[in-house]
């Protein structure tokens, strides 16, 4: 914001030179660093994967909008984002706990996971949220059928491993 305000004023001073040519050295060290070192690609690719799947998330959270906010005045866009915000961590927090959950489970019936592998699964995926439907749901029949534990009991599927 800062460059872009200096840049705007009529006369450019030494400041504004400086700070644009500060950050063509950096784009130009981040573009030869991706370039040459094949590892930080790999984890540049990883990132980008894991905001695209929590866009994507979003998306579907918002599917009614074909994922846009349209409310006309900032209060309402702003409620409406801040509760997109929270039912997408509701979702990804659910999702983690799950998958921590079917993680120790594999591992305590003795199949191999290797964090390694871990690494590039991203907890926010909608395959597993009804979004186009609403379930009623019986609480206290639900409770019963959980026991103890609290959770419900784990699937785990052969082609995930």
């Amino acid at each position: 914001m800062l460059v872009g305000k200096l840049s705007a004023s009529g006369r450019q001073n030494a400041l504004a030179a400086a700070l644009k040519e500060y950050g063509a050295a950096r784009r130009t060290i981040y573009a030869a660093r991706y370039l040459a070192d094949p590892a930080y690609r790999r984890k540049i690719s990883w990132q980008l994967n894991k905001g695209e799947s929590l866009h994507a998330l979003q998306r579907d959270l918002l599917y009614a909008h074909e994922g846009a906010i349209r409310a006309r005045h900032l209060e309402q866009q702003t409620e409406q984002a801040w509760c997109l915000t929270l039912v997408t961590n509701a979702v990804v927090t659910w999702t983690t706990e799950y998958y921590g959950l079917a993680v120790d489970s594999m591992r305590r019936s003795g199949r191999r996971v290797d964090d390694e592998d871990l690494a590039h699964i991203s907890p926010a995926h909608s395959e597993n949220i009804n979004i186009v439907g609403a379930i009623e749901v019986d609480i206290e029949g639900e409770l019963a059928r959980l026991g103890p534990t609290g959770y419900r009991p784990l699937r785990i599927a052969d082609a995930l491993f």
